[in-house]
C-alpha cells in the first residue's frame, strides 16, 4: 500500500528518488552538527513505506543503520519522533508497549492509547512483532506488569476475541459487573456495540460513558472510557488525548509524541477537526505554543497547516 490510511497528513512523496533523501541524511550527519532541517524534511514528508526503502538503501549505500546514525546525532524529544517515524507501525506500537513496561512502574497510559485503539488486525500484528522483537510474550508481559481488572481488560485485548451474547449482557444489570462489561467491550464489533450502548441508554437512561464514571475509578474507568471513546469517535478519542497532553502546565510528551507519530498516515485529518471542533483552536496552534525548537519543527510539519 502506498500508505497506511486515507486521512493523513503525511502521504506518499511524489517523485521519490532514494538515493537522493540518503544522500541528503548523509549529507546531515557529515562534520560538526547536523542538519536537523534536511532530516526533518525528509523524513517528515515521506510514507512509513518510503521511509524503509531509505533505511534499506542507507545500508547498501552507507553500510551502517540509519536508526543508529540518527541515534548517536540527535536527542531529546526530537531524537524520539524521528526513531518513531523510522519504525513501521506495529514496530513503533510494539517498541511503546515495551518501553511502557520496562523498567520500574508503567506507563499506563501507554497501554490504554494502544491497546483500546487499535483494530484486531492490527493488535495481532504487534504481538507478532512484540515477540520476534523481543523474545517476550506481550500478554505475559501485561499480566507480569498489571494486576486485577485492569489487567484483564488488557490481556482480553491480546487474544482479541469476544462473545456471542452481547444483547443479553447489555439488557443484563450491567452496573460493576465489570466481568459483563469486559466480555461485551472486548467484542469489538463496532457497529453491534453501538447499538448495544444505544440499547443501554434507553434502558437505563443513562449514557454508557457516565455510567463508567460512576461505577468505576482509576486505571479500569481509564481503559473502559478509552474503549468506548474509541468506539464512537477514534480521531475525537486522539483529539482529546492530545489536548490533554497539553492543556495547562508542563506537557506529557510521551503522549503527544506516540499520537502524531502514530496517527500522521492515517486519521490526522480527522483529528485535527475534532480537536478544532472541540476546542476551538487549531492543533496547529496549541503544538506551536507547547513546544520549541527542531521538535516543534517536525510536530509541525506531522501535523500539517
Amino acid at each position: 500500500p502506498l500508505q497506511i490510511g486515507n486521512r493523513g497528513t503525511v502521504t506518499e512523496a511524489a517523485g521519490f528518488k532514494v538515493e537522493e533523501d540518503v544522500n541528503r541524511l548523509r549529507g546531515a550527519m557529515k562534520g560538526a552538527g547536523t542538519d536537523e532541517a534536511a532530516v526533518i524534511e525528509v523524513l517528515a514528508r515521506r510514507s512509513i513505506a518510503q521511509r524503509q526503502r531509505i533505511k534499506e538503501a542507507y545500508k547498501q549505500t552507507v553500510g551502517k543503520d540509519l536508526t543508529d546514525d540518527l541515534q548517536g546525532e540527535l536527542t531529546g524529544n526530537f531524537e524520539n519522533v524521528v526513531l518513531g517515524l523510522l519504525m513501521t507501525a506495529p514496530v513503533y506500537d510494539a517498541y511503546e508497549l515495551r518501553n511502557a513496561m520496562k523498567g520500574a512502574g508503567t506507563e499506563e497510559a501507554a497501554l490504554i492509547d494502544i491497546l483500546a485503539s487499535r483494530t484486531n488486525a492490527e493488535i495481532r500484528a504487534i504481538t507478532a512483532v512484540y515477540i520476534k522483537d523481543y523474545e517476550k510474550n506481550l500478554e505475559e508481559d501485561i499480566d507480569g506488569d498489571t494486576s486485577g481488572m485492569f489487567q484483564r481488560v488488557l490481556v482480553s485485548f491480546t487474544f482479541a476475541v469476544g462473545s456471542q451474547d452481547i444483547y443479553e449482557a447489555g439488557e443484563a444489570r450491567w452496573g460493576t459487573d465489570e466481568v459483563k462489561f469486559l466480555t461485551v467491550l472486548c467484542v469489538r464489533n463496532r457497529n453491534h456495540l453501538l447499538q448495544v450502548f444505544k440499547e443501554y441508554q434507553k434502558i437505563s437512561g443513562r449514557d454508557i460513558e457516565d455510567s463508567i464514571k460512576r461505577e468505576m475509578s482509576g486505571s479500569l474507568e481509564n481503559v473502559f472510557l478509552a474503549i468506548v471513546k474509541c468506539l464512537k469517535n477514534k480521531p475525537a478519542f486522539f483529539a482529546e488525548r492530545l489536548y490533554k497532553s497539553m492543556k495547562g502546565l508542563g506537557t506529557t510528551d510521551s503522549v503527544l509524541i506516540r499520537i502524531m507519530v502514530a496517527r500522521a498516515e492515517i486519521d490526522m485529518l480527522d483529528i485535527k477537526a475534532e480537536f478544532l471542533k472541540a476546542y476551538g483552536k487549531t492543533l496547529h496552534s496549541f503544538i506551536k505554543g507547547d513546544t520549541s525548537g527542531d521538535y516543534r519543527k517536525i510536530l509541525l510539519e506531522l501535523c500539517g497547516e
